[in-house]
């Protein structure tokens, strides 16, 4: 009995090790670092070797090595003109308090102040991702990848749900007559972001003549 005892934390401590080394990200962790490109979800290849343990030359050198198996829908080289709302959502991505680490500081840095950058980075779609699995052969990569999977899947979900409670209220807007009309634009509108106004000022003002 004591024997078992002493065994189970070796036992723990090999799955921890094949998984990396290191706790596996969770989908609020994976979820808050998703951007938006060219109408799709991505992660670039920075952050993704972060989440991997792998070096960004790893990623790239192994996708270069199987380039059949990473089409255009797949992976895709952010262009110049994209970098503005890649930056913008690092920025996002700063002010709510996300790590750096987990997004790659060195990428960070160079978006975050507008300098020259030498490489543009690649972004890899959930299909991309999930090719990444059969070509890195990593146990923490396809252990990090299931996560990430995970993670797509529930933003989905939120995005199907949303949209759908959208036509369930257009729906019951139609079928209502008008006195009913102004209680679903406003529920409508409820589920829309808010335009940005103008900060009112405070104190006396003057009329211009």
């Amino acid at each position: 009995m004591a024997a078992a005892a002493k065994k189970a934390p070796i036992r723990a401590r090999a799955k921890h090790d094949a998984a990396g080394g290191k706790p596996l990200p969770g989908a609020d962790a994976i979820a808050a670092q998703v951007l938006l490109l060219r109408g799709q979800r991505v992660l670039l290849a920075q952050q993704l070797a972060v989440l991997y343990g792998v070096e960004t030359r790893a990623i790239n050198q192994a996708v270069k090595r199987n380039s059949a198996r990473f089409p255009s829908d797949f992976m895709f080289q952010v262009e110049m003109d994209e970098i503005d709302s890649l930056r913008s959502q690092f920025v996002i991505l700063d002010e709510a308090g996300v790590p750096i680490d987990d997004v790659s500081r060195s990428q960070f840095v160079i978006l975050k102040r507008g300098s020259n950058i030498k490489y543009l980075p690649y972004a890899f779609t959930e299909q991309g991702i999930a090719m990444l699995s059969s070509v890195l052969k990593s146990e923490r990569a396809m252990s990090v990848n299931i996560e990430i999977m995970r993670t797509f899947i529930k933003l989905r979900s939120m995005l199907f749900e949303h949209q759908d409670l959208r036509r369930k209220l257009l729906a019951l807007e139609r079928k209502y007559d008008d006195n009913f009309k102004v209680v679903f634009e406003a529920i409508c509108e409820l589920m829309m972001p808010a335009p940005a106004t103008k900060k009112r000022r405070i104190g006396f003002i003057r009329d211009e003549v």
